[in-house]
Protein backbone atom coordinates (compact mmCIF):
# COMPACT_ATOMS: atom_id res chain seq x y z
CA UNK A 1 0.00 0.00 0.00
CA UNK A 2 1.36 3.22 -1.05
CA UNK A 3 -0.87 5.84 0.74
CA UNK A 4 -0.38 8.19 3.08
CA UNK A 5 -2.09 8.66 6.39
CA UNK A 6 -2.73 11.87 8.60
CA UNK A 7 -0.41 13.49 6.62
CA UNK A 8 0.10 17.74 7.65
CA UNK A 9 0.56 20.32 5.40
CA UNK A 10 2.92 19.94 1.65
CA UNK A 11 3.66 23.67 0.43
CA UNK A 12 3.60 23.54 -3.62
CA UNK A 13 6.85 24.57 -5.28
CA UNK A 14 6.62 28.11 -6.65
CA UNK A 15 5.33 28.91 -10.39
CA UNK A 16 8.89 29.87 -12.87
CA UNK A 17 8.26 33.84 -12.69
CA UNK A 18 6.11 34.17 -10.23
CA UNK A 19 7.00 36.82 -6.96
CA UNK A 20 7.60 35.83 -3.74
CA UNK A 21 4.21 37.53 -2.97
CA UNK A 22 2.36 36.17 -5.29
CA UNK A 23 3.20 32.62 -4.41
CA UNK A 24 3.02 33.49 -0.73
CA UNK A 25 1.22 30.08 0.87
CA UNK A 26 -2.93 31.49 1.53
CA UNK A 27 -3.21 28.63 3.97
CA UNK A 28 -2.04 26.13 5.98
CA UNK A 29 -3.11 22.46 7.00
CA UNK A 30 -3.05 22.61 11.15
CA UNK A 31 -3.31 18.91 11.58
CA UNK A 32 -5.14 15.60 9.72
CA UNK A 33 -7.31 13.32 11.29
CA UNK A 34 -8.33 9.53 10.34
CA UNK A 35 -11.38 7.70 11.65
CA UNK A 36 -12.32 4.57 9.82
CA UNK A 37 -14.32 1.43 9.46
CA UNK A 38 -12.75 -1.57 8.14
CA UNK A 39 -14.21 -5.29 7.78
CA UNK A 40 -12.06 -8.57 8.27
CA UNK A 41 -12.93 -9.80 4.55
CA UNK A 42 -9.31 -11.98 5.72
CA UNK A 43 -11.42 -14.90 5.46
CA UNK A 44 -10.52 -15.86 8.92
CA UNK A 45 -11.08 -14.38 12.47
CA UNK A 46 -8.22 -11.81 13.36
CA UNK A 47 -7.51 -10.34 17.01
CA UNK A 48 -6.88 -6.85 16.62
CA UNK A 49 -5.07 -4.37 13.79
CA UNK A 50 -2.10 -2.30 13.49
CA UNK A 51 -1.64 0.76 11.55
CA UNK A 52 2.02 1.92 10.99
CA UNK A 53 2.79 5.45 9.54
CA UNK A 54 6.75 5.27 8.02
CA UNK A 55 8.58 8.44 8.43
CA UNK A 56 6.43 9.41 11.71
CA UNK A 57 7.95 10.00 14.87
CA UNK A 58 5.96 9.71 17.98
CA UNK A 59 5.57 13.20 18.95
CA UNK A 60 3.81 14.08 15.71
CA UNK A 61 0.37 12.22 16.66
CA UNK A 62 -1.23 13.80 18.92
CA UNK A 63 -4.57 11.26 19.20
CA UNK A 64 -5.48 7.59 18.97
CA UNK A 65 -8.96 6.89 18.94
CA UNK A 66 -9.89 3.82 21.24
CA UNK A 67 -10.82 0.56 19.44
CA UNK A 68 -14.31 -0.68 19.61
CA UNK A 69 -13.70 -3.88 20.64
CA UNK A 70 -9.84 -3.57 21.64
CA UNK A 71 -9.44 -0.15 23.64
CA UNK A 72 -6.35 1.96 23.73
CA UNK A 73 -3.88 0.88 21.20
CA UNK A 74 -0.43 1.08 22.15
CA UNK A 75 2.33 3.44 19.97
CA UNK A 76 5.64 2.56 19.82
CA UNK A 77 8.50 3.87 17.83
CA UNK A 78 10.10 1.66 15.44
CA UNK A 79 13.05 1.73 13.57
CA UNK A 80 11.09 3.20 10.02
CA UNK A 81 8.52 5.14 12.16
CA UNK A 82 5.43 5.03 14.67
CA UNK A 83 3.55 1.81 15.18
CA UNK A 84 -0.21 2.41 16.40
CA UNK A 85 -1.30 -1.60 17.56
CA UNK A 86 -4.70 -2.94 18.78
CA UNK A 87 -4.75 -5.75 19.88
CA UNK A 88 -6.56 -8.67 22.27
CA UNK A 89 -4.88 -10.08 25.37
CA UNK A 90 -3.85 -14.12 25.44
CA UNK A 91 -4.83 -16.20 27.82
CA UNK A 92 -1.81 -18.59 28.58
CA UNK A 93 -3.87 -21.21 30.31
CA UNK A 94 -6.45 -21.55 27.73
CA UNK A 95 -4.11 -20.42 24.85
CA UNK A 96 -6.90 -18.52 23.23
CA UNK A 97 -6.74 -14.91 22.64
CA UNK A 98 -10.02 -13.27 24.50
CA UNK A 99 -10.91 -10.40 21.53
CA UNK A 100 -12.11 -11.34 18.27
CA UNK A 101 -13.15 -9.76 15.24
CA UNK A 102 -15.30 -12.71 13.03
CA UNK A 103 -14.59 -12.70 9.35
CA UNK A 104 -17.31 -10.76 7.51
CA UNK A 105 -19.64 -13.52 6.11
CA UNK A 106 -19.80 -12.32 2.70
CA UNK A 107 -23.46 -11.25 1.16
CA UNK A 108 -24.89 -10.88 4.72
CA UNK A 109 -26.65 -7.61 5.81
CA UNK A 110 -24.37 -4.73 6.40
CA UNK A 111 -24.02 -1.30 7.96
CA UNK A 112 -21.92 0.99 8.72
CA UNK A 113 -23.19 1.52 11.81
CA UNK A 114 -22.16 -2.02 12.41
CA UNK A 115 -18.62 -1.31 12.92
CA UNK A 116 -19.28 0.12 16.07
CA UNK A 117 -20.32 -1.16 19.96
CA UNK A 118 -23.76 0.27 19.36
CA UNK A 119 -24.68 -1.29 15.96
CA UNK A 120 -26.98 -4.12 16.05
CA UNK A 121 -25.22 -6.69 14.57
CA UNK A 122 -21.43 -5.39 15.63
CA UNK A 123 -20.68 -8.70 17.38
CA UNK A 124 -20.88 -10.53 14.17
CA UNK A 125 -20.17 -8.08 11.42
CA UNK A 126 -16.96 -8.46 11.26
CA UNK A 127 -16.25 -4.53 11.04
CA UNK A 128 -13.93 -2.46 13.43
CA UNK A 129 -13.38 1.48 13.82
CA UNK A 130 -10.36 2.66 14.60
CA UNK A 131 -8.46 6.07 14.08
CA UNK A 132 -6.16 8.69 14.75
CA UNK A 133 -5.25 12.73 14.66
CA UNK A 134 -1.46 14.02 13.67
CA UNK A 135 0.05 17.42 13.86
CA UNK A 136 1.41 19.13 11.24
CA UNK A 137 4.86 17.65 9.31
CA UNK A 138 7.00 18.74 7.09
CA UNK A 139 6.15 17.75 3.81
CA UNK A 140 7.59 14.54 2.91
CA UNK A 141 8.76 13.50 6.03
CA UNK A 142 5.92 10.61 6.22
CA UNK A 143 6.04 8.18 3.28
CA UNK A 144 3.82 5.79 3.44
CA UNK A 145 0.93 4.17 5.92
CA UNK A 146 -0.80 0.87 5.63
CA UNK A 147 -3.11 -0.95 7.77
CA UNK A 148 -3.16 -4.88 8.88
CA UNK A 149 -5.25 -7.19 10.57
CA UNK A 150 -3.55 -9.04 13.57
CA UNK A 151 -3.11 -12.39 13.54
CA UNK A 152 -1.73 -15.53 15.50
CA UNK A 153 1.94 -16.22 15.05
CA UNK A 154 1.98 -19.80 14.38
CA UNK A 155 6.22 -19.66 14.91
CA UNK A 156 5.69 -18.14 18.35
CA UNK A 157 1.71 -18.97 19.89
CA UNK A 158 0.53 -16.18 21.86
CA UNK A 159 2.51 -13.44 19.67
CA UNK A 160 0.41 -11.00 16.98
CA UNK A 161 1.65 -10.32 13.28
CA UNK A 162 0.30 -8.53 10.50
CA UNK A 163 -1.42 -9.97 8.37
CA UNK A 164 -0.57 -9.52 4.39
CA UNK A 165 -1.88 -8.04 2.22
CA UNK A 166 -2.65 -4.80 3.86
CA UNK A 167 -6.41 -4.27 4.52
CA UNK A 168 -7.72 -2.55 1.57
CA UNK A 169 -8.15 1.10 3.19
CA UNK A 170 -7.50 4.53 1.24
CA UNK A 171 -5.40 6.73 3.53
CA UNK A 172 -5.65 10.48 2.46
CA UNK A 173 -2.73 12.72 1.93
CA UNK A 174 -4.01 16.39 2.44
CA UNK A 175 -1.88 19.50 0.86
CA UNK A 176 -2.63 22.92 -0.14
CA UNK A 177 -2.21 23.71 -4.00
CA UNK A 178 0.25 26.38 -4.94
CA UNK A 179 -1.64 29.74 -5.12
CA UNK A 180 -1.98 30.94 -9.06
CA UNK A 181 -2.79 34.65 -8.12
CA UNK A 182 -3.38 36.74 -5.33
CA UNK A 183 -7.00 36.41 -5.83
CA UNK A 184 -7.37 33.03 -5.75
CA UNK A 185 -8.83 31.23 -3.05
CA UNK A 186 -6.89 28.43 -1.42
CA UNK A 187 -7.26 25.47 -2.76
CA UNK A 188 -7.26 22.39 -0.66
CA UNK A 189 -6.58 18.42 -2.07
CA UNK A 190 -7.19 15.05 -1.02
CA UNK A 191 -5.18 12.41 -2.87
CA UNK A 192 -5.42 8.52 -1.87
CA UNK A 193 -3.53 5.94 -3.73
CA UNK A 194 -4.85 2.29 -4.68
CA UNK A 195 -4.69 0.63 -1.38
CA UNK A 196 -4.19 -3.18 -2.87
CA UNK A 197 -0.59 -3.37 -4.55
CA UNK A 198 -0.02 -6.33 -6.95
CA UNK A 199 1.02 -9.45 -5.96
CA UNK A 200 3.37 -10.20 -9.08
CA UNK A 201 5.56 -7.25 -10.61
CA UNK A 202 3.85 -7.24 -14.44
CA UNK A 203 0.43 -7.05 -13.09
CA UNK A 204 -2.23 -4.74 -11.34
CA UNK A 205 -3.49 -5.01 -8.09
CA UNK A 206 -6.95 -6.17 -6.96
CA UNK A 207 -9.57 -3.27 -7.83
CA UNK A 208 -11.93 -1.39 -5.61
CA UNK A 209 -15.26 1.11 -5.81
CA UNK A 210 -14.72 4.32 -4.70
CA UNK A 211 -17.47 6.39 -3.90
CA UNK A 212 -16.39 10.12 -2.46
CA UNK A 213 -18.39 12.58 -0.20
CA UNK A 214 -17.16 16.55 0.67
CA UNK A 215 -18.05 18.71 3.38
CA UNK A 216 -16.37 22.21 4.82
CA UNK A 217 -16.83 23.58 8.20
CA UNK A 218 -16.28 27.19 10.16
CA UNK A 219 -15.15 25.15 12.68
CA UNK A 220 -12.15 22.27 13.13
CA UNK A 221 -13.11 19.02 13.90
CA UNK A 222 -11.94 16.31 15.76
CA UNK A 223 -11.19 12.22 15.19
CA UNK A 224 -14.16 11.55 17.73
CA UNK A 225 -16.80 13.08 15.42
CA UNK A 226 -15.44 11.42 12.51
CA UNK A 227 -17.86 8.04 13.15
CA UNK A 228 -20.22 7.10 10.06
CA UNK A 229 -23.41 7.63 12.45
CA UNK A 230 -22.16 11.36 12.70
CA UNK A 231 -23.74 12.64 9.61
CA UNK A 232 -23.91 16.61 11.05
CA UNK A 233 -19.98 16.03 10.48
CA UNK A 234 -19.35 13.54 8.48
CA UNK A 235 -20.78 14.12 4.67
CA UNK A 236 -22.85 10.93 3.51
CA UNK A 237 -25.88 12.71 1.63
CA UNK A 238 -26.47 12.24 -1.95
CA UNK A 239 -25.66 16.40 -1.93
CA UNK A 240 -22.28 16.21 -1.03
CA UNK A 241 -21.28 13.56 -3.29
CA UNK A 242 -17.86 14.52 -5.11
CA UNK A 243 -17.28 11.57 -6.98
CA UNK A 244 -20.02 8.86 -7.51
CA UNK A 245 -18.03 6.03 -8.50
CA UNK A 246 -14.66 5.53 -9.95
CA UNK A 247 -11.99 2.68 -9.72
CA UNK A 248 -9.15 2.35 -8.04
CA UNK A 249 -6.50 -0.27 -9.03
CA UNK A 250 -2.43 0.21 -8.34
CA UNK A 251 -0.59 -0.37 -10.98
CA UNK A 252 2.36 -2.86 -11.90
CA UNK A 253 5.63 -1.69 -10.06
CA UNK A 254 7.15 -1.77 -13.94
CA UNK A 255 4.46 0.69 -15.23
CA UNK A 256 2.75 -1.91 -16.92
CA UNK A 257 1.11 -0.36 -20.07
CA UNK A 258 1.42 2.69 -18.71
CA UNK A 259 -2.62 3.15 -17.97
CA UNK A 260 -1.69 4.29 -14.47
CA UNK A 261 -4.76 7.08 -13.92
CA UNK A 262 -6.22 4.43 -11.48
CA UNK A 263 -3.53 4.17 -9.26
CA UNK A 264 -4.29 7.14 -7.52
CA UNK A 265 -7.65 9.60 -7.05
CA UNK A 266 -7.27 13.05 -6.09
CA UNK A 267 -9.71 15.76 -5.42
CA UNK A 268 -9.44 19.32 -4.47
CA UNK A 269 -11.58 22.39 -4.18
CA UNK A 270 -11.58 26.09 -3.80
CA UNK A 271 -12.42 26.75 0.63
CA UNK A 272 -14.25 29.50 2.04
CA UNK A 273 -12.74 32.22 3.68
CA UNK A 274 -14.38 30.96 7.21
CA UNK A 275 -13.59 27.51 6.26
CA UNK A 276 -11.50 25.52 9.41
CA UNK A 277 -12.38 22.18 8.51
CA UNK A 278 -12.78 20.41 4.98
CA UNK A 279 -14.42 16.66 5.40
CA UNK A 280 -14.18 13.84 3.25
CA UNK A 281 -15.66 10.18 3.18
CA UNK A 282 -14.57 7.71 1.29
CA UNK A 283 -16.17 4.31 0.77
CA UNK A 284 -14.68 1.35 -0.66
CA UNK A 285 -16.42 -1.70 -1.83
CA UNK A 286 -15.36 -5.34 -3.81
CA UNK A 287 -14.64 -4.36 -7.61
CA UNK A 288 -16.41 -8.54 -8.72
CA UNK A 289 -16.50 -7.97 -12.45
CA UNK A 290 -14.65 -9.00 -15.31
CA UNK A 291 -10.36 -8.49 -15.25
CA UNK A 292 -7.91 -9.25 -18.25
CA UNK A 293 -6.65 -12.55 -18.49
CA UNK A 294 -3.11 -11.41 -18.73
CA UNK A 295 -2.53 -7.80 -16.68
CA UNK A 296 -5.31 -8.48 -14.34
CA UNK A 297 -6.27 -4.31 -14.99
CA UNK A 298 -10.22 -4.26 -14.84
CA UNK A 299 -12.67 -4.66 -17.78
CA UNK A 300 -15.63 -2.40 -16.80
CA UNK A 301 -18.61 -3.74 -18.86
CA UNK A 302 -19.73 -0.27 -19.82
CA UNK A 303 -15.46 0.08 -20.74
CA UNK A 304 -15.16 3.39 -18.73
CA UNK A 305 -15.80 2.27 -14.93
CA UNK A 306 -17.96 5.20 -14.67
CA UNK A 307 -20.68 2.72 -12.35
CA UNK A 308 -21.17 -0.67 -11.68
CA UNK A 309 -22.81 -2.74 -14.23
CA UNK A 310 -24.97 -5.66 -12.87
CA UNK A 311 -22.28 -8.28 -11.33
CA UNK A 312 -19.97 -5.76 -10.56
CA UNK A 313 -20.24 -4.63 -7.06
CA UNK A 314 -19.34 -6.55 -4.21
CA UNK A 315 -19.58 -6.04 -0.63
CA UNK A 316 -18.34 -3.05 1.29
CA UNK A 317 -14.33 -3.50 2.16
CA UNK A 318 -13.56 -0.04 4.16
CA UNK A 319 -14.84 3.79 4.60
CA UNK A 320 -12.18 6.18 5.56
CA UNK A 321 -13.80 9.48 6.94
CA UNK A 322 -10.56 11.89 7.12
CA UNK A 323 -10.19 15.62 7.94
CA UNK A 324 -7.86 18.38 7.47
CA UNK A 325 -7.90 21.17 9.71
CA UNK A 326 -6.87 24.13 8.03
CA UNK A 327 -5.97 27.82 8.65
CA UNK A 328 -6.98 30.04 5.87
CA UNK A 329 -4.57 33.98 5.35
CA UNK A 330 -8.80 35.33 5.24
CA UNK A 331 -9.89 38.38 6.43
CA UNK A 332 -14.23 38.32 7.74
CA UNK A 333 -15.40 42.08 7.52
CA UNK A 334 -18.70 41.76 10.17
CA UNK A 335 -21.09 45.53 10.10
CA UNK A 336 -23.09 45.99 13.00
CA UNK A 337 -25.61 48.53 11.84
CA UNK A 338 -25.88 50.65 8.91
CA UNK A 339 -22.61 51.74 7.21
CA UNK A 340 -20.04 50.45 4.77
CA UNK A 341 -16.36 49.22 5.31
CA UNK A 342 -14.16 49.49 2.02
CA UNK A 343 -10.38 48.65 1.65
CA UNK A 344 -7.97 45.41 1.46
CA UNK A 345 -6.70 46.30 -2.05
CA UNK A 346 -10.15 47.24 -3.57
CA UNK A 347 -11.45 43.61 -2.19
CA UNK A 348 -13.55 44.47 0.47
CA UNK A 349 -16.82 46.75 -0.33
CA UNK A 350 -19.36 44.96 2.79
CA UNK A 351 -22.20 45.33 2.67
CA UNK A 352 -21.55 43.23 -0.49
CA UNK A 353 -18.13 41.56 -0.60
CA UNK A 354 -17.57 41.07 3.39
CA UNK A 355 -14.22 38.18 2.86
CA UNK A 356 -11.46 37.97 1.14
CA UNK A 357 -8.12 36.00 0.99
CA UNK A 358 -4.85 37.28 0.74
CA UNK A 359 -0.83 36.26 1.22
CA UNK A 360 0.25 35.78 4.57
CA UNK A 361 1.50 39.29 5.46
CA UNK A 362 0.05 41.24 3.43
CA UNK A 363 -0.95 45.08 4.92
CA UNK A 364 -4.76 45.40 4.10
CA UNK A 365 -6.20 48.99 5.39
CA UNK A 366 -10.05 49.08 6.09
CA UNK A 367 -12.24 52.17 5.94
CA UNK A 368 -15.24 52.24 8.06
CA UNK A 369 -17.82 54.97 6.44
CA UNK A 370 -21.56 55.63 8.12
CA UNK A 371 -24.56 55.78 5.89
CA UNK A 372 -26.99 58.09 7.77
CA UNK A 373 -25.33 56.80 11.29
CA UNK A 374 -22.11 57.38 13.54
CA UNK A 375 -19.36 54.97 13.02
CA UNK A 376 -18.60 54.06 17.03
CA UNK A 377 -15.68 52.12 16.67
CA UNK A 378 -13.72 48.61 15.66
CA UNK A 379 -13.42 45.11 17.39
CA UNK A 380 -11.23 42.22 16.23
CA UNK A 381 -8.11 43.04 14.58
CA UNK A 382 -9.07 46.62 14.79
CA UNK A 383 -9.59 48.67 17.83
CA UNK A 384 -10.54 52.47 18.37
CA UNK A 385 -12.83 55.04 17.15
CA UNK A 386 -10.74 56.29 14.22
CA UNK A 387 -12.73 55.32 10.89
CA UNK A 388 -9.43 53.90 9.06
CA UNK A 389 -7.39 50.58 10.33
CA UNK A 390 -4.33 49.00 9.15
CA UNK A 391 -3.21 45.52 9.79
CA UNK A 392 -1.24 42.44 8.51
CA UNK A 393 -2.87 39.38 7.72
CA UNK A 394 -1.48 36.55 9.53
CA UNK A 395 -3.99 33.24 9.64
CA UNK A 396 -7.88 33.95 10.20
CA UNK A 397 -8.42 37.45 10.63
CA UNK A 398 -12.09 39.12 11.39
CA UNK A 399 -12.90 43.08 11.92
CA UNK A 400 -16.12 43.86 12.76
CA UNK A 401 -17.22 48.17 12.53
CA UNK A 402 -19.83 49.52 14.47
CA UNK A 403 -22.41 51.83 13.62
CA UNK A 404 -25.44 52.98 15.70
CA UNK A 405 -28.30 55.46 14.46
CA UNK A 406 -28.63 59.11 16.11
CA UNK A 407 -31.46 60.81 17.01
CA UNK A 408 -32.35 64.47 17.87
CA UNK A 409 -32.65 65.73 21.20
CA UNK A 410 -34.80 69.08 21.20
CA UNK A 411 -35.30 70.84 24.72
CA UNK A 412 -38.22 73.98 24.95
CA UNK A 413 -38.33 76.30 27.45
CA UNK A 414 -41.46 78.27 28.39
CA UNK A 415 -40.51 81.82 29.83
CA UNK A 416 -37.20 82.57 30.04
CA UNK A 417 -34.69 79.94 31.00
CA UNK A 418 -31.37 78.19 30.04
CA UNK A 419 -31.18 74.10 30.07
CA UNK A 420 -27.58 72.57 29.94
CA UNK A 421 -26.71 69.35 28.39
CA UNK A 422 -24.10 66.41 29.53
CA UNK A 423 -22.11 64.93 27.36
CA UNK A 424 -22.57 67.39 23.74
CA UNK A 425 -24.03 66.06 20.71
CA UNK A 426 -22.07 64.32 17.92
CA UNK A 427 -22.57 67.58 15.82
CA UNK A 428 -22.62 70.56 19.03
CA UNK A 429 -22.93 71.27 22.35
CA UNK A 430 -26.79 71.68 23.34
CA UNK A 431 -27.04 74.76 25.46
CA UNK A 432 -30.62 76.11 24.99
CA UNK A 433 -30.60 79.51 25.52
CA UNK A 434 -28.33 79.25 22.44
CA UNK A 435 -28.68 75.54 20.41
CA UNK A 436 -31.63 74.21 21.44
CA UNK A 437 -31.59 71.20 19.84
CA UNK A 438 -28.44 68.27 19.12
CA UNK A 439 -27.99 64.79 17.31
CA UNK A 440 -27.07 61.84 19.91
CA UNK A 441 -25.54 58.34 19.47
CA UNK A 442 -28.85 55.68 20.00
CA UNK A 443 -28.71 54.36 23.63
CA UNK A 444 -26.59 57.91 24.54
CA UNK A 445 -27.77 58.76 28.71
CA UNK A 446 -28.03 62.63 28.51
CA UNK A 447 -28.23 64.78 31.33
CA UNK A 448 -29.96 67.57 31.24
CA UNK A 449 -30.02 70.67 33.68
CA UNK A 450 -32.49 73.65 34.02
CA UNK A 451 -30.84 77.26 35.05
CA UNK A 452 -33.96 79.34 36.03
CA UNK A 453 -32.72 83.18 35.64
CA UNK A 454 -32.09 85.72 38.53
CA UNK A 455 -35.78 85.98 40.81
CA UNK A 456 -37.41 82.92 38.60
CA UNK A 457 -38.00 79.22 39.33
CA UNK A 458 -37.66 76.13 37.74
CA UNK A 459 -41.63 74.31 37.70
CA UNK A 460 -41.21 70.71 36.32
CA UNK A 461 -40.44 68.97 32.87
CA UNK A 462 -42.52 67.52 30.35
CA UNK A 463 -42.15 65.06 27.43
CA UNK A 464 -39.19 63.31 27.52
CA UNK A 465 -38.70 64.01 31.03
CA UNK A 466 -40.71 64.50 33.96
CA UNK A 467 -40.64 65.69 38.06
CA UNK A 468 -39.72 68.89 39.54
CA UNK A 469 -35.67 68.17 39.92
CA UNK A 470 -34.26 70.35 37.70
CA UNK A 471 -31.89 67.74 37.07
CA UNK A 472 -32.92 65.64 34.58
CA UNK A 473 -31.38 62.20 32.56
CA UNK A 474 -32.93 60.75 29.34
CA UNK A 475 -31.76 58.04 27.36
CA UNK A 476 -32.36 58.67 23.62
CA UNK A 477 -33.37 56.14 21.56
CA UNK A 478 -35.52 58.14 19.00
CA UNK A 479 -36.29 61.46 18.20
CA UNK A 480 -36.79 63.23 21.51
CA UNK A 481 -38.24 66.42 22.42
CA UNK A 482 -38.48 68.20 26.05
CA UNK A 483 -39.68 70.71 27.80
CA UNK A 484 -38.54 73.12 30.57
CA UNK A 485 -41.33 75.16 32.24
CA UNK A 486 -39.65 78.60 34.51
CA UNK A 487 -41.99 80.37 36.65
CA UNK A 488 -43.18 83.58 34.74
Amino acid sequence: MRSIKRLAALYGTALAGATSMLMAQTATVEGTLSSFDVVNDTGQDVHGFEIQIEGAQTSDLYYTMPGQRYGNPVVTQTATGVSIRYSSPYDAVTHQYTKTTPQHAPGTPFSWNDCYQAGSRYTVSGCEHFGQSMRATPAGKITKVSGYWLVDDSAAPGTLKPLLPPAAIPFAMWSIAPVVTIATPPVVVAEVEAPEPPETPEVYGDAQWVKIYKTQLPRTVTADELTSDNTAVVPEDLSQIEVSWDILQASPPSGGNGNRNRNRKQNQGSISADTRAVIRRYELYKYTGAYDALTHQVACADGLCNAPSAGELGDAVSAQNTAANVLPDALTVTRNGNGNVSGANGKISCGNACTTFAPNGTVLTLTAAPSGTIFTGWSGICSGTATTCSFALNGQISAVATFKSQFTLSVGRSNPGTVTATPNGNDRALNCGGACSAKFTDGTAVTLTAIPPTGKSFVNWSGGCSGVNPVCTVTVTRDTSVQAVFSK
